[in-house]
Formats: structure tokens, C-alpha cells, sequence
């Protein structure tokens, strides 16, 4: 197992990149599809799409997915650890962040946020709370309420229909 950049080059302890390995474990090809097969086998290593680092004592952190990753003037934010500060919010019960298009940027984090009952919190409070906690490019320029965020029957967030806005 490695962690390694866009270029397949492995990453020092502590920096974020993906996760890959090799084995007699891994599957040969998916079936009628060449194109996947050889984006996630290049160069002998099994590229996982997930987004990882390694500690100093070779422990392995799952953080995200590459293509949940957004783009924001060039910089990387990836969505959980948006997601991990805003779920620290005494009034948040559930949230998921998503990039949604931006002419300037490209892409910028929009988080959806559901609050606990009673739980009391406008757009304003949660930007205020994530400029304190957050580097500024990686702040929800959009923040929407919902009654709860969509997820699939094994309970993972639904992005794609978070991504298409209300409604």
C-alpha cells in the first residue's frame, strides 16, 4: 500500500493523496469496461479513488473520495473535512458538503445542513462559525437548510441530487 499524488508519486507521511496497492487480491479487469480497468490498474497498482494519508508510524487515514473533491480557484477542499467542522456545531444534527459551479472559481463548497430539533442556527451563524475554524477558500460560500440530507439505503450521502440544488 502507498499513498501517492496525481502523478502516481509517493507522498511524505502527513500529506494527502490516494490510496493504492497491489496484490494477487486485486480484481483482473470490470467487466466490458477497458477504459476503468486501465484508469484504476495503471502501473500495477490497484488506485482506490480514495483519499488517504499515512502517519510517521505507517497508520493508514481514509479521509474522502477523489471525486468528491472540490476544486476552488485551484485549491483542493475535500467535503468531510468541511463537513467534520460544521458537525461540531452545537445546532447541527446531519450535513454534507458538495461543490457546486462557479464562474470565477470554478467550483465552491456548498454545505446542506440539517439542524436538530430546536437547534437554532441561520446561514450567517454557521459562515461566522466556519471562519473560525476553517481556512477561508474552504468556507461554504452557500449553505442551505434542509429536513434532511439524502442518502442511500446503506446510509451514504446521495451527492449527486445535493449537487443539483432544491428540489
Amino acid at each position: 500500500m502507498r499513498i501517492v499524488d496525481r502523478e502516481d508519486r509517493e507522498v511524505p507521511p502527513g500529506e494527502r493523496g490516494e490510496l493504492v496497492f497491489r496484490g494477487p487480491n486485486l480484481p483482473v479487469d470490470y467487466v466490458n469496461r477497458p477504459e476503468a480497468t486501465a484508469e484504476a490498474l495503471r502501473g500495477g497498482w490497484y488506485h482506490s479513488g480514495d483519499v488517504a494519508y499515512m502517519d510517521a508510524e505507517g497508520y493508514i487515514y481514509i479521509v474522502d473520495r477523489f471525486t468528491d473533491t472540490i476544486i476552488c480557484g485551484g485549491y483542493n477542499i475535500y467535503p468531510k473535512e468541511v463537513e467534520d467542522v460544521i458537525y461540531a456545531h452545537p445546532a447541527v444534527l446531519d450535513v454534507a458538503v458538495v461543490g457546486v459551479p462557479d464562474d470565477a472559481k470554478g467550483e465552491v463548497p456548498k454545505a446542506c445542513v440539517v439542524l436538530k430539533p430546536g437547534g437554532k442556527a441561520t446561514a450567517e451563524d454557521l459562515d461566522a462559525y466556519c471562519r473560525q475554524n476553517l481556512a477561508a477558500y474552504k468556507v461554504p460560500r452557500v449553505i442551505e437548510f434542509m429536513d434532511k440530507v439524502p442518502k442511500t439505503a446503506s446510509g451514504k450521502t446521495q451527492r449527486f441530487l445535493l449537487r443539483r440544488g432544491p428540489g
